[in-house]
């Protein structure tokens, strides 16, 4: 049996501009995937910036994973259809975790511990930040959907 070393919690916040794949809108939901762990969100119906601000949990067993992040259309008939997808490193988050473990006293309350830029590598829209929140690691993520015309996904680490 694998060793957790802790629980990942993702808040999926919303989605912005996402593709149209019915005749009028579509009906989105998010699956995550680390490993061989999956976790879904509810579907929308009808929205191409869906506000879902639903929290998920995947159980870290290896850091160097990364998480996989696909988009979906709902449809009543047949497959569902794929709306993009993304991934994001949690590696950073975890060492940003380790780090401020130790004198979580000492740090004030919304200190930007780290930024990742967006590259060429990463899926990030523009700079997520890694940052001390009520005694918290917290981290911002927007990604840029790979793989479709058009769309981003908001996102929160915990």
């Amino acid at each position: 049996m694998e060793k957790v070393l802790g629980l990942l919690r993702v808040r999926v916040v919303r989605g912005v501009n996402l593709a149209n794949r019915d005749l009028r809108s579509s009906d989105p939901y998010v699956v995550l995937t680390m490993g061989n762990q999956k976790v879904m969100t509810a579907h929308v119906k009808k929205n191409l910036n869906p506000e879902w601000n639903e929290e998920l949990t995947l159980a870290v067993v290896d850091p160097t994973l990364t998480v996989k992040l696909e988009l979906y259309d709902k449809d009543t008939l047949g497959l569902d259809d794929r709306m993009g997808d993304a991934e994001f490193e949690i590696q950073p988050f975890v060492e940003a975790v380790k780090a401020h473990k130790e004198h979580p006293e000492e740090v004030p309350s919304g200190t930007i511990i780290r930024t990742l830029a967006p590259s060429r590598q990463n899926c990030l829209a523009e700079d997520s930040s890694i940052v001390w929140v009520d005694g918290k690691i917290v981290q911002y993520i927007i990604l840029r959907l790979r793989n479709v015309e058009c769309g981003e996904v908001e996102l929160q680490l915990q």
